[in-house]
C-alpha cells in the first residue's frame, strides 16, 4: 500500500477512537429523541447537556449561550443574517474583511442585496487586519463586526482581543469565525469581548455536520432554522445526538492537550518551512512567520500551477491543498492571497500544507524532497521560468 501522509487538516481532520466510542451508544442503545418525555430518552438529554457543558467551560461561556448546529457555515450564517434582521431598525452596516470564509462573504453578498452596506477591510502582507482601518470603517449604523480569528488558508490569527475592545467601546456587536482556531489555541470570549463565535466539530478530530454558535446572553438574534423548540427555541430540528456526543468528547481531549499538541505541531511546522524556504528558490512563505496556527505551512512557489503540483503530489501518497477546501474545484487564484499582494500568476502557484500533532520530522524530510523534485519538473516545462532564467543569466 502506497505511504500516506495527511497535510490537511485544515480541510477535515480524522476522529479520535474516544470520539467514536463516545458517539457509539447514541446511534444503537440510546437512540431516543431528546424531545421525547419519557426515561429512555433521559440518557439523550444528559449527553446534550455534558457536552453543551463542556464546550461553555472551554470559551469561559454558560452552558445556556451554547447552541448546536450542523457546522461553522451554518453557524456564520445565523449569526451575520440574524444580527442583520434583529438590529436593522438600529442601523444597515456591516464590516468584515477580505480574507473571510466564503460562509461570511456569500452571506455579506447576499445581504447586500437586500439593502445592507458591507464594508471588507484590507489586510496587510501578512493578513493581519489594520485596527485604524477598522475604527475609520465604523459609523454610527454599524451593527455587526466580523473578524475571523484566525484564517483557514495562511493561517494568520488576528489582534481577536483588541478587535473586540474596538467593538465594545462603540456598542458594536462582534461576531468571529474560530473554526480553525477553536480548541487550537486559548479562546475566553469575555476576556476578547467576543458577542457571538462560530466552530465545528470536524477541525478538532471530531465529527463531520456538527457545530455549534456561541450567543452571548442579551444578544437579541432569533431563531435561524425554524420547525421546533430545540435548542431552547432558537435552532428548530432533531438535535444530532451522537454527533453532539462526540463534539463534547472532541473538545475535551483538545483542550487536555491543546499545549503539548501545539508544541510539537510548531516543532515540525518550523522544520518543514525552514527546509523549504533555504532549498527552493523563488518560494514565499504565506501569513505571518510566528502568529499563526501552530500547523498551518503556505506556499506560494513562483512559475509553478498548484493544482499541478496538488497531483503530483497526491501520486506520491501526500496530500496537502492548495487553499480552501470549500472552493478546491475552482480555478481562481485564492482571494485571501490576492488580499494580502500576491499578484495572480503567484498565487496560482499556492500549496497549503497543515498539520496534525502526529506529522513527524521524517515525513516532512520525504515531503519537502518531493516538494523540490515536483517545483524543479513543473518550471522546466514552464516558458515563463525559462526566459526568466535566460534575463537572469545576462
Amino acid at each position: 500500500m502506497k505511504r500516506l501522509i495527511y497535510l490537511d487538516n485544515a480541510a477535515t481532520t480524522k476522529v479520535r477512537p474516544q470520539v467514536v466510542e463516545a458517539m457509539m451508544p447514541y446511534f444503537t442503545e440510546y437512540y431516543g429523541n431528546p424531545s421525547s418525555v419519557y426515561d429512555f430518552s433521559n440518557p439523550c438529554k444528559e449527553v446534550i447537556a455534558q457536552s453543551r457543558e463542556t464546550i461553555a467551560r472551554s470559551l469561559g461561556a454558560k452552558a445556556s449561550e451554547i447552541y448546536f448546529t450542523n457546522g461553522g457555515t451554518e453557524s456564520d450564517n445565523w449569526a451575520i443574517k440574524a444580527t442583520a434582521e434583529a438590529y436593522q431598525s438600529k442601523g444597515k452596516h456591516i464590516i468584515t474583511s477580505k480574507i473571510e470564509h466564503h460562509a461570511v462573504l456569500h452571506t455579506c453578498e447576499y445581504l447586500e442585496k437586500r439593502g445592507f452596506e458591507v464594508t471588507y477591510l484590507d489586510v496587510d502582507e501578512f493578513g493581519t487586519v489594520k485596527l485604524d482601518e477598522l475604527k475609520k470603517a465604523i459609523r454610527p449604523d454599524t451593527i455587526l463586526i466580523s473578524i475571523m480569528f484566525a484564517n483557514n488558508e495562511i493561517g494568520t490569527i488576528q489582534p481577536i482581543k483588541e478587535i473586540g475592545e474596538i467593538a465594545k467601546e462603540h456598542g458594536i456587536l462582534f461576531h468571529t469565525d474560530a473554526v480553525q482556531a477553536y480548541a487550537h489555541v486559548p479562546i475566553d470570549v469575555d476576556a476578547y469581548h467576543i458577542d457571538m463565535l462560530s466552530a465545528s466539530g470536524h477541525k478538532l478530530n471530531g465529527p463531520k455536520g456538527v457545530g455549534f454558535l456561541y450567543i452571548r446572553t442579551g444578544v437579541k438574534i432569533r431563531s435561524f432554522i425554524h420547525g421546533g423548540a430545540q435548542e431552547r427555541k432558537r435552532r428548530g430540528g432533531t438535535e444530532n445526538v451522537p454527533g453532539i456526543a462526540g463534539l463534547g468528547k472532541a473538545v475535551e481531549l483538545a483542550m487536555a492537550d491543546m499545549e503539548e499538541r501545539a508544541a510539537k505541531e510548531t516543532e515540525v511546522r518550523d522544520y518543514l518551512i525552514d527546509r523549504v524556504m533555504k532549498e527552493i528558490p523563488y518560494a514565499r512563505l504565506n501569513g505571518h512567520r510566528t502568529n499563526r496556527l501552530s500547523n498551518n505551512a503556505n506556499f506560494a512557489f513562483q512559475f509553478v500551477e498548484g493544482e499541478s503540483m496538488l497531483i503530483m503530489l497526491d501520486m506520491e501518497g501526500i496530500c496537502g491543498s492548495s487553499g480552501s477546501a470549500c472552493t478546491s474545484g475552482s480555478l481562481d487564484p485564492s482571494h485571501v492571497l490576492l488580499a494580502i499582494g500576491l499578484p495572480h500568476e503567484i498565487a496560482h502557484g499556492s500549496l497549503r500544507l497543515t498539520l496534525s500533532e502526529e506529522n513527524t520530522k521524517e515525513e516532512m524530510d520525504f515531503v519537502v524532497d518531493q516538494i523540490k523534485a515536483i517545483v524543479q519538473r513543473l518550471r522546466n516545462m514552464s516558458p515563463l521560468y525559462e526566459d526568466f532564467m535566460r534575463k537572469n543569466a545576462r
